[in-house]
């Protein structure tokens, strides 16, 4: 039924609730590929970086990119791996950048049929000033969202 499905992780035991309900579609063959997607916020680089620095601005800038981009990348190795090895078809990318605006548009890009993500499940005040990434998702895409609620979340409007 859903040949590509997304699942945006950031590294947290939240994110990874989901995993249970992927493996679930991925077992029932319901799944042909699993893209396993982490956007990391760009690192801050100060714009007053000094002159007499032995690598200019623009190369300083690259590196730390780079770098933030790499970091990025390990913490889904680890998954990709455990996801394999049950014999899941299972791809991974990561970005910079805004996760919510991130995560759609990669589905838009990329002809996903199905995102599967963690919501913290708040209420009340706090998810007005939190917001929620999850909820951001859901009311920006035109792509079925499976939201997966917080282990012990509280019940309420």
């Amino acid at each position: 039924m859903y040949n590509r499905i997304l699942v945006p992780l950031d590294g947290s035991k939240l994110s990874e609730s989901v995993l249970p309900h992927v493996r679930e579609l991925a077992k029932g063959r319901l799944v042909n590929e699993v893209i396993l997607l982490r956007i990391c916020e760009t690192p801050p680089i100060r714009a007053d970086y000094p002159s007499n620095m032995p690598e200019g601005w623009d190369q300083h800038f690259d590196r730390l990119t780079e770098l933030a981009r790499r970091q990025c990348t390990i913490y889904l190795d680890d998954v990709e791996k455990t996801l394999r090895a049950e014999g899941i078809n299972v791809t991974t990318d990561s970005s910079l950048g805004d996760p919510a605006k991130e995560i759609v548009d990669y589905a838009s890009r990329n002809e996903i049929d199905l995102i599967v993500m963690a919501s913290h499940g708040r209420t009340g005040v706090s998810r007005w000033a939190v917001g929620s990434v999850a909820e951001r998702v859901f009311r920006a895409t035109c792509v079925p969202v499976l939201m997966v609620r917080a282990p012990g979340c509280e019940l309420g409007i």
